[in-house]
């Protein structure tokens, strides 16, 4: 296992301060603020440690309220709203600074048995022939500029292999479709707790979901131009997976208006099985360049 999965791994065990409030810290680096999966991921850590045993997440809906201080921890406190027979229902503040910063609201359920169906996964290149984001960024020269290939070369807990050509890589003023698909799964090998893997996949499904919106418009982030940022985020956990096997992430963008850009996506496992949906609608802003 990588040191960058282990310090998520220790991100995301949070230190228990009464029975329903938890601490979480940020990694240290220099980012200005919280990354949003990690807020997510960490606040789903808290709502899951107060549930009955044997009830795993199906749905999750959070709003981003302020920027997140890496440099201050991150105090989680949680409401038992209900638990009854088959389903529990969270709800979890992230507090700053005496403020609120992030609100998720989740509920779990036992496992029970029901009717069956889902979406067919869409044909995509097998992960293992796709290079990596460091071999993408090694291929293309350094033409990002110093600062930005640190940024996007840097050892990472979750590795991500992009179908089409990143967003990060593409130059303004070439529009196209807004979709893309990423493979992703933990770089190193994972416990067998589902709550970890639910929690790591969170995390990741923040990282790549807004790129469809620019794409549409033929934006990249090493832009400088753009002023971006999580509104709210949902998830739907449909069936059993593991984090730390390649994933597909299936992406794309039916709207953007208003500064907002709408995306949605499905993640499927190698297999083919529909494990999770995603929604999310950040604010998109294009301002003169830095």
């Amino acid at each position: 296992m990588g040191a960058a999965l282990d310090e998520l791994l220790e991100i995301l065990d949070l230190e228990r301060i009464e029975d329903d409030v938890f601490r979480g810290r940020s990694p240290q680096e220099s980012a200005q603020r919280v990354f949003g999966g990690q807020v997510a991921g960490q606040a789903l850590v808290a709502a899951g440690r107060t549930v009955p045993l044997g009830r795993a997440v199906h749905s999750l809906h959070a709003y981003f309220l302020r920027p997140g201080d890496p440099s201050v921890p991150l105090l989680y406190q949680v409401d038992r709203s209900r638990d009854g027979q088959s389903f529990s229902v969270r709800r979890v503040v992230a507090v700053q600074h005496g403020r609120p910063v992030f609100t998720l609201s989740a509920s779990f359920q036992v496992a029970d048995a029901g009717l069956e169906h889902q979406d067919t996964m869409p044909a995509a290149p097998d992960p293992e022939t796709l290079p990596s984001i460091a071999e993408r960024l090694a291929a293309a020269g350094g033409e990002l500029g110093g600062e930005a290939t640190a940024w996007w070369s840097r050892p990472r807990p979750i590795d991500v292999r992009h179908v089409e050509e990143p967003v990060y890589l593409m130059g303004d003023g070439h529009p196209g479709e807004p979709r893309q698909m990423v493979w992703m799964r933990a770089a190193g090998a994972l416990g067998d707790q589902p709550l970890l893997h639910e929690c790591v996949v969170t995390y990741a499904s923040d990282m790549t979901l807004l790129d469809s919106v620019l794409r549409a418009h033929g934006h990249s982030w090493s832009s400088g131009r753009l002023k971006v940022a999580s509104l709210d985020h949902a998830m739907w956990f449909h069936r059993p997976f593991r984090a730390d096997e390649w994933l597909l992430y299936v992406q794309e963008s039916p709207s953007a208006s208003g500064a907002r850009g709408f995306a949605r996506g499905q993640i499927f496992t190698h297999d083919g099985r529909l494990v999770v949906s995603v929604a999310q609608e950040g604010m998109v802003r294009v301002v003169e360049p830095r």
